[in-house]
């Protein structure tokens, strides 16, 4: 009997949120209508500082690159920021990520929309420590920039521009290899 109630306990609890680095990170998102799943989490370092923690939501989890980037509907990395960046910190980062994760002809195709979304991070001026930045794709509609739950700027058409900012931490060459591994929930 006891062990039955163990059991049932384990069925009924609610998901306990991930934690990164003392950052807690969600296990579901709510995008538009949709639910999200944590699909993994993890931190982003540079020059032995912590940076941000990163999560990525899917529809379903996904355990490669490939599988992610081919999964159909709407998607969501956030970064939970662990000290504050200025925008030329965040654009710098974001631009080197595509630059280094897309061939000449994918960027040229993306030129405008890197464009844009440059202007919208900008617009920010800065993130504090603690600001939580949500790049969402909306099948239908797009990307949109969020911080804090506020939509900021335009929403930046096209899939493939999603895509691209997803290679900044998923493709052959990421942010940071063991950030890659943990987005994919395959450890840090």
């Amino acid at each position: 009997m006891r062990r039955a109630l163990l059991v049932l306990a384990l069925f009924t609890s609610p998901a306990l949120a991930a934690e990164v680095a003392g950052v807690k990170v969600e296990d579901k998102a709510r995008l538009e209508s949709n639910e999200l799943v944590l699909n993994g989490a993890g931190l982003r370092t540079k020059f032995f500082l912590n940076i941000y923690v990163a999560g990525l939501y899917l529809t379903e989890r996904k355990t490669s690159a490939n599988e992610v980037l081919a999964l159909p509907g709407p998607k969501r990395i956030t970064m939970r920021l662990m000290r504050e960046l200025n925008a030329k910190q965040l654009t710098d980062a974001l631009e080197i990520g595509i630059r280094d994760n897309t061939s000449t002809a994918e960027r040229e195709a993306l030129s405008a929309r890197v464009t844009e979304l440059v202007a919208i991070m900008n617009a920010l001026r800065s993130a504090k420590e603690g600001d939580l930045i949500a790049l969402d794709w909306v099948p239908g509609m797009g990307t949109k920039i969020v911080l804090n739950g506020e939509p900021r700027g335009k929403v930046i058409e096209g899939e493939d521009f999603y895509r691209a900012l997803l290679r900044i931490w998923l493709g052959d060459d990421p942010a940071e290899e063991s950030l890659k591994k943990a987005l994919l929930g395959q450890g840090g």
